[in-house]
């Protein structure tokens, strides 16, 4: 079971650790959300499970019991040095393979190969959730399931419908490779320290052809929409000449007219302008 808000402050005490703001440490302190968080993810048709910031070990405890063998990706010291003491027969019999790195340049850990199936379940700290997604969406293998815990309005960003205002780059990558299944809120009462906003856990699974756009094209649409509100007539015109002929081929031939914004474009025709785009 998870511990409570004052076992945790206990704990985190007892190891010298304060939560670091800057890296969006919140620890799960409600039982139900943990369960919550299983039986959204559905991961019995993979035993891998990637686990992003398990900070004292909540969620992990709980996958471990499920033997699942976890991938967690911690970059606090103090909270390796934790976990390795407390999960220490786990990681013999080699059930978490625990890696101590920046998970937004190693996503998945250090422990997976090319052909292994996972799922990744986690509460995604906060400080990195979009940047995380988009290195899990910039190479192959991509995750068969991911169940995250976000803050709600990173969520709303992610899945925003074109046309909306919280309709972005990441929405369009993400579109590309999964397809959003269920979602469950969760009041900010059930972390400590208690963060400033509710958040979100969301369950996607990946589409069975998924797209992932080559880096240039990521880097060109993220460019684009730095100018969202612009006509796509004017932000073409502002490209060097063999980029302004790509696109204006692009839009000639997916019938955009010159007036639309980036937030108009579906993400179908966003994939069609990364095939033209030189990698």
């Amino acid at each position: 079971m998870p511990l409570t808000p004052s076992e945790t402050r206990v704990v985190l005490t007892e190891i010298g650790h304060r939560p670091k703001k800057q890296l969006g440490q919140n620890f799960l302190v409600d039982g139900n959300i943990v369960k919550k968080s299983l039986l959204m993810s559905e991961v019995s048709q993979t035993r891998k499970i990637v686990e992003i910031g398990p900070g004292l070990g909540t969620l992990t405890e709980e996958l471990l019991n499920q033997d699942y063998q976890v991938h967690a990706v911690e970059i606090d010291p103090k909270l390796v040095a934790y976990l390795q003491s407390r999960f220490s027969p786990w990681i013999e019999k080699k059930m978490l393979l625990l890696t101590e790195a920046n998970a937004v340049k190693l996503p998945t850990g250090s422990h997976l190969v090319p052909e292994d199936d996972f799922s990744v379940v986690a509460n995604l700290p906060y400080a990195i959730s979009s940047a995380w997604l988009e290195a899990v969406l910039s190479k192959e293998p991509i995750p068969e399931s991911m169940t995250l815990m976000l803050q709600k309005e990173a969520a709303d960003r992610m899945w925003a419908k074109p046309g909306t205002k919280n309709y972005n780059a990441l929405s369009i990558f993400l579109h590309g490779s999964f397809q959003f299944i269920s979602s469950h809120p969760v009041s900010r009462n059930c972390f400590h320290p208690v963060p400033a906003v509710d958040s979100i856990l969301i369950h996607m699974e990946r589409k069975s052809h998924p797209f992932l756009f080559p880096k240039n094209s990521r880097r060109l649409i993220r460019k684009i929409f730095t100018k969202r509100r612009k006509q796509m007539g004017a932000v073409i015109k502002q490209e060097v000449t063999p980029l302004r002929e790509i696109l204006d081929r692009w839009m000639e031939e997916s019938n955009l007219p010159k007036s639309i914004r980036p937030e108009g474009i579906v993400p179908d025709q966003w994939q069609k302008l990364a095939g033209w785009i030189p990698n």
